[in-house]
């Protein structure tokens, strides 16, 4: 193997992919909390509650949606760290 190859894949594909799986790892439970943030608000609303009620269920549930969108995003990084350091991998060599 090529040692610009070998470097690439330590430096770059390795990290990316470290790093798109630790963000999906979050990113599945922090989901699962906000369906259920997102039922929690919905069965209040339904029941009437009064406006303090729901205002600390709709933060809740904004809370949960900005984690998953970070998540997401690390996720989306991660993968262009990977296709970064894939596409370095398959360039030709230089002259």
């Amino acid at each position: 193997m090529n040692l610009r190859v070998l470097i690439l894949l330590l430096t770059t594909v390795l990290p990316g992919l470290g790093a798109m799986a630790i963000s999906t790892f979050y990113l599945f439970p922090e989901w699962a909390a906000l369906d259920k943030s997102y039922r929690n608000y919905e069965r209040l609303a339904a029941t009437g509650a009064n406006i303090r009620d729901l205002s600390i269920a709709e933060s809740a549930e904004v809370r949960h949606r900005i984690n998953c969108f970070a998540e997401g995003i690390g996720v989306l990084v991660g993968g262009v760290i990977v296709a970064i350091g894939v596409h370095g991998c398959t360039l030709p060599k230089q002259p």
